[in-house]
C-alpha cells in the first residue's frame, strides 16, 4: 500500500471515530435526567418510628398492616415531604417490590446482554420523560427514591430507576404482544339500575407480573397540600392511580387499549390519572385535565361523579382523545378497546376488537348486567368473580375471555356518593373485599396511634366461596404444572413429563385451550409430532381467548406437519 492511499486510510478512521465518539457523547447527554432540587429540606430529621409490630409512624405519617392482609399507608404535606414519608414508611415493602418485578423481567428477558442493551434502549426512550411530569410529582417521586435499595443501582440511579418505573405500565403495554393488562374490565351504574339509585363502580385490574408482585398490596390514603384528598390502590414505589376515588366522590381506573409502538415517551396514563383524582371535583374538570396531556399509549379512563350521578369513559390516544358517554342509559362498560364516535373507523381499535378477547368480555358483562333489575355492591363483587363465558360456558381456568381470570392484582368497588371503596384481599379478586370510609379514614387519620382496623367491618364482602372449592385446588395444581411444563419445555431437554403429572395436568383444567396448546408445545419441542399434534387439536376445541392464539396453535401444527 502505498504511503497516500494510508494516509486516507487513517483519515477516514479518525473522522468515523470521531463520529462514533459524538454519537457516543451525545447518547450519554441523552440520558442524563436532571434530578430536582429541593430548597429548604425539612425532612433531614424526619425518623422512622416503630410503634407496634408492623406500625410504623414518621410524624403524623403511617404504614400499618391490617388483619385482611392489606397494608394501609397515610401521607400528607407538600410532594417531596410525601414521598420523603412514604420511602421512609415502605423501604422495606419497595425492596421487596423491586425484586419481584426485576424477577419478572429477567423471565421475559433471560439473556442479561440483551437485558443491559433493553437498559439503554428504555433510558434513551424516556429521555423525555421529566419534561412530561409535572415538578410535584418529580419531587414526590425524588423523595420516594431517597430510600430505594441499593440493589438495582446497577441498573440505574435511585431517582431515574423509580422515575422510569412510572412509565414501565406504558412501554410494556406498548411493546408486549402478550401484555398482562390487556383483560381489565370495569363498569359502573346509577339511577335505575343501582339498587339505592346512587353511583356505582367496579372494576377488575387484571396486572399480573408475577405472584410476589401482588403480595402486598397498599390502600393508601394521601392528603395533599394542594388538591383533595384521595385513596389509591397501589404498591410501594408507585405514585400513580390505577384506581382510586378522592374525597369528591370523583373515582377513575384505567383500561388499557391497543396501541402502536411509541416513538417518544409522554405523560405516563397512571400519572394523568393521579392528577385527575387529585384535582378534579366532577366530570368536565376531569376532561379537562385529560385534554392538557400527552399520552405515548391508548387507554380509557373511566371517571365516575357523585356530583355528576354518572360515569364517562375518556379515550385518549397519542393521536385524539373521545369522551364516551351512554345516552339515555344509566350503565356504562368499559372494556379494552374504544367505543366513542371518533374511534369507530380506526383501524387499530376495529383489529383489537377482532383479535383480542375484549368484545367478548364486553358482551358477557352486558349478559350478566342483564341478569338482575337493578346492582348493589355485593352484586357487583359477584360480577367481578364470575368466571364462566358467554351463556355461562365453562372456558376453562385463567381464560381472558373470562372477567375472573384468576390474575387480577386487585379489584375494586366504589360507591362514591357515600364516600365508600371496598378492596380485594388476596388472593386476586377472590379474598374478602375490605371497606374504607374514606371521610372515617381521612377524619382520624392524624390521631392514629395504634394498629386498630380501620375498615368499616360491617360492610366487608365474604370470600368468594370458590376458594372452599375443588376447582380451587385444581387451579393452584393447574398453576403448579404449568411452570414445571413452561420449564421443563424451554431450559431441560433431560427432564421428560411423566404420565401422572401429563394426567393431572389434563384433569386439573380440561376446558383450557391453554393447557392442551402447552402440552403441544412440550411434545414438540421432544419431536413427538402425533401426540402435540393431538393436544394442538384439542386445543381448537376449546374457546380460545385471542385470534392471535388460535393462528399461533394453528401455525404449530403444520410446523409438525412438515
Amino acid at each position: 500500500m502505498s504511503p497516500r492511499f494510508l494516509k486516507k486510510l487513517f483519515k477516514i478512521g479518525l473522522v468515523f471515530t470521531l463520529l462514533i465518539l459524538v454519537i457516543l457523547i451525545y447518547f450519554i447527554i441523552a440520558i442524563q435526567i436532571e434530578v430536582p432540587q429541593i430548597k429548604n429540606d425539612k425532612t433531614l430529621n424526619w425518623k422512622r418510628e416503630t410503634i407496634s409490630e408492623d406500625f410504623y409512624k414518621v410524624n403524623q405519617n403511617w404504614l400499618k398492616h391490617s388483619k385482611s392482609g392489606l397494608w394501609e399507608l397515610y401521607v400528607e404535606g407538600d410532594a417531596y415531604e410525601r414521598g420523603i414519608a412514604n420511602g421512609m414508611l415502605t423501604k422495606e415493602l419497595s425492596a421487596f417490590q423491586e425484586e419481584a418485578f426485576f424477577r419478572q423481567i429477567q423471565l421475559l428477558v433471560p439473556n442479561l446482554n440483551y437485558l443491559k442493551f433493553l437498559k439503554y434502549f428504555v433510558g434513551y426512550f424516556n429521555r423525555h420523560l421529566p419534561d412530561h411530569i409535572t415538578e410535584e410529582y418529580k419531587e414526590e417521586i425524588l423523595g420516594i427514591s431517597k430510600y430505594a435499595s441499593d440493589e438495582y443501582d446497577f441498573i440505574a440511579p435511585k431517582y431515574h430507576r423509580i422515575l422510569n418505573y412510572h412509565g414501565a405500565h406504558d412501554i410494556g403495554h406498548a411493546l408486549q404482544d402478550k401484555n398482562m393488562t390487556v383483560g381489565c374490565t370495569s363498569f359502573s351504574v346509577w339511577d335505575k339500575k343501582s339498587a339505592d339509585g346512587k353511583l356505582l363502580v367496579a372494576r377488575n385490574f387484571d396486572f399480573y407480573s408475577g405472584d410476589d408482585f401482588a403480595k402486598n398490596k397498599i390502600v393508601q390514603f394521601t392528603n395533599p397540600t394542594k388538591g383533595y384528598k384521595f385513596a389509591t390502590v397501589t404498591w410501594s414505589g408507585f405514585i400513580g392511580a390505577c384506581s382510586g376515588m378522592n374525597d369528591q366522590g370523583l373515582t377513575v381506573t384505567i383500561n388499557a387499549a391497543k396501541s402502536s409502538i411509541p416513538t417518544d415517551a409522554a405523560t405516563p396514563i397512571a400519572l394523568l390519572a393521579r392528577e385527575i383524582l387529585q384535582y378534579s371535583k366532577n366530570i368536565n374538570e376531569a376532561i379537562a385535565i385529560a385534554k392538557k396531556r400527552d399520552v405515548f399509549v391508548s387507554e380509557s379512563i373511566l371517571v365516575g361523579s357523585a356530583s355528576d350521578n354518572k360515569t364517562i369513559s375518556i379515550e385518549k390516544s397519542p393521536a385524539k382523545m373521545d369522551v364516551y358517554e351512554v345516552p339515555n342509559s344509566n350503565q356504562i362498560i368499559c372494556p379494552n378497546h374504544y367505543q366513542g364516535k371518533d374511534y369507530e373507523n380506526d383501524i387499530a381499535n376495529l383489529n383489537n376488537q377482532i383479535e383480542s378477547s375484549s368484545l367478548y368480555r364486553n358482551i358477557r358483562l352486558k349478559q350478566l348486567l342483564s341478569n338482575s333489575d337493578t346492582i348493589n355492591y355485593l352484586q357487583a363483587a359477584a360480577i367481578l368473580r364470575n368466571q364462566k363465558g358467554l351463556n355461562n360456558k365453562n372456558i376453562g381456568l385463567t381464560n381472558e375471555k373470562g372477567l375472573n381470570q384468576l390474575l387480577a392484582h386487585h379489584a375494586v368497588i366504589f360507591k362514591p356518593k357515600d364516600k365508600l371503596m371496598w378492596v380485594s384481599a388476596n388472593p386476586f379478586q377472590c379474598g374478602k373485599f375490605i371497606c374504607y370510609n374514606l371521610d372515617s379514614v381521612f377524619a382520624n387519620a392524624k390521631s392514629l396511634s395504634t394498629n386498630k382496623e380501620i375498615n368499616v367491618v360491617s360492610l366487608t364482602i365474604q370470600e368468594d366461596p370458590f376458594l372452599k372449592t375443588q376447582g380451587y385446588k385444581n387451579f393452584l395444581l393447574f398453576k403448579q404444572i404449568k411452570n414445571y411444563v413452561q420449564y421443563i419445555t424451554k431450559k431441560s431437554e433431560k427432564i421428560e413429563l411423566s404420565e401422572n403429572i401429563e394426567n393431572a395436568f389434563i384433569h386439573s383444567n380440561p376446558e383450557s385451550y391453554f393447557m392442551y396448546q402447552i402440552l403441544g408445545d412440550y411434545f414438540a419441542s421432544r419431536k413427538n409430532n402425533t401426540i402435540a399434534i393431538k393436544y394442538y387439536n384439542l386445543a381448537l376445541t376449546k374457546e380460545i381467548a385471542t385470534l392471535k392464539e388460535e393462528k399461533q396453535i394453528k401455525e404449530s401444527i403444520e410446523n409438525c406437519k412438515k
